[in-house]
């Protein structure tokens, strides 16, 4: 079970752990619980969302499984949850964990902003920095939470992963999401948004730390 509804995580996460596993997300589970990601740390809060979905999964019923696509197994075996975002070293390491409602946080509003909203909040506030100083990471936390079959849930399986890059003065490119139309990641001039999904998708954050991931649930894979 990946746990996102967002259709642009699922798709990324299928492309890069490939077709050697079955795939559900949040979509296929419409009475799972919304986890509050409220952890100050992109681990607390993959840990938390995988773990409290691993629990609400060991104690459902059979009976009222929703029903899957013909050929998956309606429980799954692991839970898998991440956690990303972006540091900008000019702003002390915002966004963050706040990366996806960082619009939000000037208002009374609640949940996730729109991307040109936290990409125009961010260009507001890196104005007068210069370009030597727009350094930036994207970083990303995995949680694995395997379910066995007596559901007791062992202690998460963690995997990170970041890319280094710098942010951009204007938003270029039309794929990707997020703050991809910002980043330019070390060694190019493109913006994620510019190298698209391909490129993007053997360097970053999530990239590298989905293939630990990979290597852990296939060790011979490489």
């Amino acid at each position: 079970l990946i746990a996102t509804r967002n259709r642009h995580n699922d798709r990324e996460i299928r492309a890069i752990l490939g077709g050697s596993f079955q795939y559900l997300t949040l979509n296929d589970f419409p009475d799972a619980p919304e986890v509050v990601e409220n952890a100050p740390t992109f681990t607390g809060n993959a840990t938390k969302k995988a773990v409290e979905l691993a629990h609400w999964l060991a104690g459902s019923q059979p009976s009222t499984a929703p029903r899957m696509p013909s050929g998956l197994n309606p429980q799954p075996s692991f839970v898998l949850a991440d956690d990303s975002g972006l540091e900008v070293d000019a702003l002390d390491g915002a966004p963050g964990v706040h990366s996806a409602r960082f619009a939000a946080l000037d208002s009374a509003m609640s949940g996730n902003t729109p991307d040109s909203d936290n990409n125009a909040k961010l260009l507001q506030l890196l104005k007068n920095v210069a370009p030597e100083k727009r350094t930036a990471r994207f970083r990303c936390v995995i949680a694995l939470v395997e379910i066995n079959p007596q559901s007791a849930i062992r202690n998460p399986q963690l995997f990170d992963g970041g890319c280094e890059g710098h942010m951009g003065f204007a938003p270029r490119g039309k794929n990707g999401f997020g703050y991809d139309p910002l980043f330019v990641p070390v060694g190019f001039e493109q913006t994620f948004a510019e190298l698209g999904e391909d490129v993007k998708n053997k360097l970053s954050h999530r990239a590298k730390a989905l293939e630990k991931l990979k290597e852990f649930l296939q060790p011979s894979s490489k």
